[in-house]
């Protein structure tokens, strides 16, 4: 039996995941100030036999050091990490590790596909993965909270808006407008951006994933698949590329 445990540290969250015989058996949200006690439970609970860690943090040098003392097998994903993939983007020394994970799962899911796949979380990453197993890029846009916080920070009244409440096509107050604006806007580039892909790229696929995806959900015009457990899939995938498990 093969057991894998696949961490992901974004800008807001560190979240880990359990994979037995490839198939996701649990996944979690660790509070940075409890990461050593819960990944401890993961490990005396499932006993996975190698690990990986993807970090677009960078800072990462305690969290590496406990997890080598645990595992002799431990991948720390990087831009340049062997993937079962081509990269051809330009500058891998700067490729964010989750962005590697998710085209990669990407393509291993859908190899007869052009596949685009869109992250939504602190970022809005966009992901173009060909059906030659290439990866080419894609583009980075601000993401829901980097939009509410801007219009606050860099204008004299208007408002900090959660992102939680009501958010409607016509906003009736300024609140629900600047909610309406960052919410609709958003969709709108994404339905914008999938349309020119479809033009451009035959058998295209459009998967949706990422913290604040379900958001958009019901507010995207285009054809998405949502897969919320991508990022984890690419990461075991990769695992495995590197520390195959012994027959």
């Amino acid at each position: 039996m093969s057991v894998n445990l696949c961490i992901d540290c974004g800008n807001t969250n560190i979240k880990a995941a359990i994979f037995v015989d490839n198939s996701l058996k649990k996944s979690m949200i660790i509070p940075d100030e409890i990461f050593v006690k819960e990944i401890n439970g993961l490990i005396d609970q499932f006993k996975p036999q190698k690990a990986i860690l993807s970090s677009v943090t960078g800072e990462n040098d305690a969290m590496i050091k406990f997890l080598k003392e645990k595992f002799k097998d431990l991948v720390v994903l990087e831009g340049n990490t062997n993937v079962p993939i081509n990269n051809a983007y330009s500058s891998p020394e700067t490729l964010g590790p989750d962005r590697l994970a998710l085209i990669t799962a990407a393509y291993i899911l859908n190899p007869d596909k052009n596949n685009l796949v869109i992250s939504i979380g602190s970022c809005i990453t966009y992901n173009f993965i060909q059906k030659t197993k290439t990866f080419r890029g894609g583009a980075i846009s601000p993401g829901l909270y980097i939009r509410l916080r801007s219009l606050h920070e860099f204008t004299g009244m208007l408002p900090m808006v959660d992102i939680d409440g009501d958010a409607q096509l016509v906003g009736y107050d300024t609140e629900t407008c600047i909610r309406s604006g960052v919410v609709f806007g958003m969709a709108a580039e994404i339905d914008g951006i999938i349309a020119q892909y479809e033009e451009k790229y035959p058998d295209f696929n459009a998967i949706l994933t990422g913290g604040d995806a379900p958001y958009f959900a019901d507010k995207l015009k285009s054809k998405i698949f949502a897969d919320p457990d991508l990022l984890y899939k690419g990461l075991n995938i990769i695992l495995n590329h590197n520390v195959p498990f012994p027959l």
